[in-house]
């Protein structure tokens, strides 16, 4: 079963995700909380598979309760979907750099949010919209966090591989791609991972920009990556 926390003011708003999300067999929402203090507390209270979280709360905002959760080791297994009405939104790129696995706009298709929050509690992060890509790649450049040291320790073929992730490809795409076995692309991906102190695959997607590994408009998919 794939426990969810809500985090947004509206009530109007957590009472519509809730009522789309009991309804499913595999879904149940654990708690609802109105700003980032009460969403930081009840991931601590109820340790959720997903928090979906409001970015633009009055009080303590869904930013500074990201970067609260993910700092929290108790919470590692705690994945953040951050839910803005905005698609260019520079706190979610803050936020997805702080440690959140992904963003949805608000009026997501209820299919397109159920998928999502299948998606991210199995460990997968939501960059399969091409607008998640353009997101970062918009913001990280006009980032300026120092470059990651643990860069220069991946090999060749885990920078390789980090390209392919900042793409969106799949374990499956990578290792169609390079000609390697599914766990072979898993385990460079993991190794990367470990190596740069990434919680998920979109921190993975941030270092790739912020190291300049990706352009902003590049693409590694033979289709432009859309």
């Amino acid at each position: 079963m794939i426990r969810v926390l809500l985090a947004d003011d509206q009530a109007l708003v957590r009472a519509g995700f809730r009522a789309l999300l009991d309804a499913q067999d595999d879904i149940v929402v654990v708690g609802e909380a109105g700003d980032g203090d009460e969403a930081v507390a009840m991931a601590r209270r109820e340790r959720p598979d997903v928090v979906l979280m409001d970015i633009r709360m009055p009080g303590t905002d869904g930013l500074t309760a990201t970067r609260a959760i993910a700092a929290d080791d108790r919470l590692s297994g705690v994945h953040i979907v951050i839910l803005t009405t905005f698609e260019l939104d520079e706190y979610v790129f803050e936020a997805i750099r702080s440690g959140a696995s992904g963003f949805l706009v608000k009026d997501t298709e209820p299919v397109e949010l159920l998928r999502a929050v299948r998606a991210v509690a199995a460990g997968d992060a939501l960059l399969s919209p091409s607008v998640t890509r353009r997101l970062i790649g918009a913001f990280a450049t006009q980032s300026r966090a120092p470059r990651h040291p643990a860069l220069d320790t991946l090999t060749d073929r885990e920078r390789e591989v980090m390209v392919l992730v900042a793409e969106g490809l799949s374990n499956d795409e990578i290792a169609e791609r390079l000609v390697v076995s599914p766990m072979t692309a898993k385990t460079h991906v993991s190794r990367a991972m470990t190596k740069l102190g990434a919680r998920d695959r979109a921190q993975l997607v941030v270092f790739a920009y912020e190291s300049g590994l990706v352009r902003p408009g590049w693409s590694a998919r033979p289709d432009g990556g859309g």
